[in-house]
């Protein structure tokens, strides 16, 4: 998924200056963001003052939007590097295109896995006959520095390991490691991500890794973690040294768990790549705007590629998580 803002503003992320390391309760408050024509997300990283959990570095949660009579999500061929997207959905399909030849419907607690690497193009678009209801997340999980050139690469995976605690809780693992299960997807860093659905009833303790930063994404009815109640939309930073997670809920509910080692690299975000200084993120829109082999070419969307936003007047810098 892309980044449509106009105006996008350049992101410093990365480094542990503020990576607590005793757990906190920390909620995020979404701003809202247009994806497209017929789309809104609620942006919740990079967020005033947080900037990663781990390696993820992007969050958007989207719907439930009734679109039987809107074309849905329509996002053009646009351009990343450095980087993984993950998409997510609880309602509704996907169709993501990219620059390697992939076209894959992406449905319901199925992992969509993008690695752009040293570059790649995707389109992600609503199919034609589509379900009435979209309603998901997508994330970005930043490559460290060792591997953010790899050759790019598309996962699909319909089948995901999952982990049953007991209490109501129902976890399936998206990326990484949960209690021992183990994500197909490819991950470049120690990592976590998972979808926990709570049972009306649920009260449950969900293990963690103490040396992990965590958050938790409320995608739907009304879930406390660790004692504070969330809204969907919402998301609850949770710090490190922690090792376990209080999890209840009085209805039907769910949230994405998000984790992993604090991201000890610092580095640039701007529009939709992932740098290590700004001269990188120039080059990277050049190429994109010169139509450069680098990207290569989405073939089968109906419509133009993205055109590039104007960069930032003032120089980018990676300074962490400095603010």
């Amino acid at each position: 998924m892309s980044n449509l803002d106009v105006k996008p503003s350049a992101t410093v992320c990365g480094g542990r200056q503020d990576v607590s390391a005793a757990p906190v309760r920390e909620l995020l408050t979404a701003r809202t963001v247009q994806l497209g024509e017929s789309t809104q997300v609620r942006r919740l990283l990079p967020n005033l003052g947080r900037r990663m959990v781990g390696a993820w570095c992007f969050v958007d949660h989207y719907g439930p939007d009734d679109i039987a009579d809107e074309p849905g999500m329509q996002v053009p061929p646009h351009p990343h590097t450095g980087l993984q997207t993950v998409s997510w959905l609880h309602e509704g399909e996907v169709l993501h295109r990219d620059s390697l030849g992939s076209k894959q419907t992406v449905r319901p607690r199925e992992l969509g896995l993008m690695t752009s690497g040293r570059g790649i193009s995707h389109s992600e678009e609503s199919p034609r006959d589509h379900a009435r209801y979209l309603h998901g997340a997508q994330l970005w999980v930043a490559l460290p520095d060792t591997h953010r050139d790899v050759p790019p690469a598309f996962e699909h995976h319909a089948e995901l390991p999952t982990v049953t605690g007991g209490g109501g809780l129902h976890a399936r693992v998206v990326l990484g490691e949960l209690d021992g299960a183990v994500s197909p997807g490819t991950a470049y860093t120690p990592i976590a991500g998972a979808d926990l659905t709570l049972a009306e009833g649920t009260h449950a303790r969900l293990p963690l890794q103490p040396d992990f930063e965590y958050a938790v994404l409320a995608m739907s009815g009304e879930a406390e973690a660790d004692g504070v109640r969330l809204s969907p939309g919402s998301m609850l930073y949770l710090g490190c040294g922690r090792t376990e997670l209080p999890l209840r809920a009085d209805v039907d509910s769910s949230v994405m768990l998000l984790g992993g080692e604090p991201f000890a690299e610092r580095i640039v975000m701007w529009w939709n790549f992932v740098a290590r200084s700004g001269d990188e993120i120039t080059r990277a829109r050049t190429e994109w705007e010169a139509a450069a082999d680098r990207f290569g070419e989405v073939h089968g969307y109906a419509g133009p590629r993205l055109l590039a936003p104007e960069l930032p007047p003032t120089p980018l810098k990676p300074r962490g998580r400095e603010r």
